[in-house]
């Protein structure tokens, strides 16, 4: 057993018992490069990573393969969940230097941490032009060894290029915010870029474009746009009915390998079925979709059966791997929990039955997957729910995909959010009582004595690494929404203390740009920052939505300008990479829109209250925020809702129907 067995993180952990003598990242190891005079070897990687295992299996799992690491190197092991700033920096390196990235992640050190050669996947062997681990390793040993100053050279070449590189998007920040013409273009290059006969953006790989979607059913909302709706509806319901949906399970796998949504990778991840929960729900809010509703519910619910942890929080996410029982040796083959032979259908539903089942979802002989197995799909009318929950069950007797138990503070801030709201507008309650319990874990468990985030915990026990802008971004807006949900002014003060601390310790005063690491946290080779969205939304962009809710509901100045600062950096992307900006541009039609206050005068506990909260929640305005006020006074006695936008209130209204309509419209109407 290494170094990593007392590791909080699972993927540390799948590696406690190989033998290579792996190090966490910290001082002390690159301490232990200087003191060998050896570099340094740095494997990131994630929990759910298929092949993170296979070059486990294959090579750190290998005697001889650990030998090599262990005499010519000091080997470090890192999460990127748990360190993002540190696969950010090196993964840019990567990017840079190959064309491509991707995980696992392998870059060679200085013991300065100086990066000077990178990959990924190495194989064990010579394979497809690819040169084999050991090969690899002999040969960065025998430069570092041969050719120091050359290494050295390269290295130093490599950290200015970063450096210089580093203060792109600062360059782009301070210009003018976002504009209805900026949101319009945006809307028109998404339009050139949609895949208009299979749903989403670009080839395969295809990944759900969550952030893009909100955005398109904001725009929609104030602006009428038939375009953007269409592109929303389109892409919810071809990945609703494609394999990338569990269609007897719920809940969304990372990607589709293909571009029609057939085959997924089937590791399943919070953030995405968080984002997704969301747009689902607000999709059946601006339409009324049956499809859209179900998917709704159907994911919230596989959020609380297979990601809720004992604590309260959400796990990270669940393998794409898992043991295959048709497997003679019993080893794990991606997606063996998921699919299905025509066969299989008949066995557990009976030959009736099984033949409708085949039909229904998509299963063919040969198999749209691997070895005549098939991925579950609904080309056509849905199911009858008995014959689901029957092929569910008996899933549920299948060997199941390990879970990472992590929980990570950005991403159970974007679950609270999502669960908030659809728990009211779906009218259930359990998800909002989930979110409640998961939001007071994160402020109990995820703060440390001064009152700043850590990262992840695990079993109730906080890990030791600081929250970066996402987690305050994220977190403050899951408060913020639960605020809006429940009135509970506890919610809102704790999202104030968080985003002081962005103003203080993330934000460029000169250009209002973001960093994604406090100031006081550890130096790497440059400082990341990134308002671009990947899988989930870029700390910057979730800061600048948390800030404008949070000035809209205090109405504080200061968080106002800062939020509109931030999204300066939208004007200029809107029309450029509008695909990976969608958070942003969906935050700026919120500042756009006002954002609209909701002030409720009267009771919280009233009926007449409650039943004016219920209609503000199912409006379509984007980024409207929702209060008690104790100042305003009530109608004839009545409670009320006034409507305010900036420092200006409409005059208060008391019918819940009048209050919804006139949120649903549009500015000026």
């Amino acid at each position: 057993m290494n170094r990593l067995h007392n590791a909080t993180s699972p993927y540390l952990q799948q590696h406690a018992d190989n033998p290579v003598d792996w190090w966490e990242w910290g001082p002390e190891a690159f301490a232990a490069a200087r003191e060998r005079d050896v570099p340094v070897l740095l494997s990131v990687g994630y929990a759910a990573c298929h092949w993170c295992h296979v070059m486990a299996h294959e090579s750190f799992e290998d005697d001889a393969t650990a030998r090599v690491v262990n005499e010519n190197f000091v080997a470090i092991k890192v999460d990127r969940e748990e360190r993002p700033d540190v696969d950010a920096v090196y993964m840019e390196a990567v990017q840079a230097a190959t064309g491509q990235g991707g995980w696992p992640m392998t870059v060679f050190l200085t013991p300065d941490r100086d990066p000077f050669y990178f990959g990924t996947y190495f194989p064990p062997e010579p394979r497809h032009g690819m040169p084999s681990f050991r090969q690899v390793l002999g040969g960065v040993a025998d430069a570092w060894r041969g050719r120091r100053e050359e290494v050295t050279e390269v290295a130093g070449r490599i950290v200015a290029e970063l450096t210089q590189r580093g203060g792109v998007y600062a360059g782009l920040a301070g210009a003018e915010t976002p504009g209805p013409d900026a949101l319009r273009h945006a809307v028109a290059a998404l339009a050139r870029e949609y895949d208009g006969s299979r749903g989403g953006f670009g080839g395969a790989p295809k990944f759900p474009p969550s952030m893009v979607l909100e955005f398109l059913l904001r725009h929609h909302a104030t602006t009428g746009s038939d375009p953007a709706l269409e592109m929303a509806v389109h892409a919810c319901e071809a990945m609703a009915r494609g394999g990338i949906y569990d269609q007897l399970g719920g809940g969304f796998a990372r990607y589709s390998v293909d571009a029609a949504w057939v085959v997924p990778h089937f590791e399943k991840m919070l953030y995405d079925n968080a984002l997704l929960l969301r747009v689902y729900t607000h999709l059946w809010r601006a339409t009324g979709s049956t499809l859209a509703r179900r998917v709704a519910v159907e994911t919230g619910e596989f959020l609380l059966r297979e990601l809720r942890t004992a604590e309260g929080g959400f796990a990270s996410a669940l393998d794409a791997d898992s043991a295959d029982p048709a497997d003679p040796e019993g080893h794990s083959h991606e997606g063996a929990f998921y699919v299905w032979t025509p066969e299989q259908l008949v066995d557990v539903l009976g030959a009736e039955d099984g033949a409708r089942a085949v039909e229904l979802f998509g299963v063919t002989a040969e198999g749209t997957f691997e070895e005549g197995a098939s991925v579950l799909q609904l080309p056509g009318e849905e199911p009858e729910p008995e014959l689901r929950a029957r092929l569910f069950e008996a899933r549920e007797l299948r060997p199941r995909p390990a879970r990472d138990d992590k929980v990570v503070a950005a991403w159970n801030g974007l679950a609270v959010a999502a669960l908030a709201e659809a728990g009211a507008l779906l009218e259930r309650p359990e998800f909002l009582d989930a979110a409640v319990v998961a939001a007071a874990l994160l402020l109990d468990v995820h703060r440390d004595a001064s009152g700043r985030l850590l990262r992840t915990s695990r079993d109730g026990r906080a890990g030791t690494n600081v929250g970066v802008l996402e987690d305050y971004g994220d977190v403050a807006e899951g408060l913020v929404t639960l605020h809006n949900v429940t009135g509970d002014r506890r919610w809102l003060d704790a999202a104030g203390e968080l985003l002081e601390v962005v103003l203080n310790q993330f934000t460029d005063e000169s250009s209002g740009a973001l960093f994604d690491t406090a100031a006081d946290a550890e130096q790497l080779i440059r400082r990341p920052q990134d308002p671009t969205d990947n899988a989930a939304p870029s700390g910057w962009s979730a800061a600048a939505g948390a800030m404008l809710s949070y000035a809209t509901l205090t109405e504080s100045e200061r968080h106002r300008e800062a939020a509109e600062q931030a999204l300066t950096v939208v004007t200029p992307l809107a029309s450029r990479a509008p695909r990976f900006i969608g958070w942003g541009l969906a935050v700026a039609e919120a500042l756009l829109d006002g954002p609209r206050r909701v002030a409720l005068a009267g009771a919280p506990d009233a009926p007449e209250t409650l039943a004016l909260r219920a209609a503000a929640l199912g409006a379509t305005a984007p980024g409207l925020v929702i209060t008690p006020d104790e100042e305003k006074p009530l109608a004839d006695g009545r409670p009320a809702a006034y409507v305010c936008r900036r420092f200006t209130c409409d005059a208060p209204v008391t019918d819940p129907q009048w209050l919804r309509e006139g949120l649903n419209a549009r500015p000026g109407e």
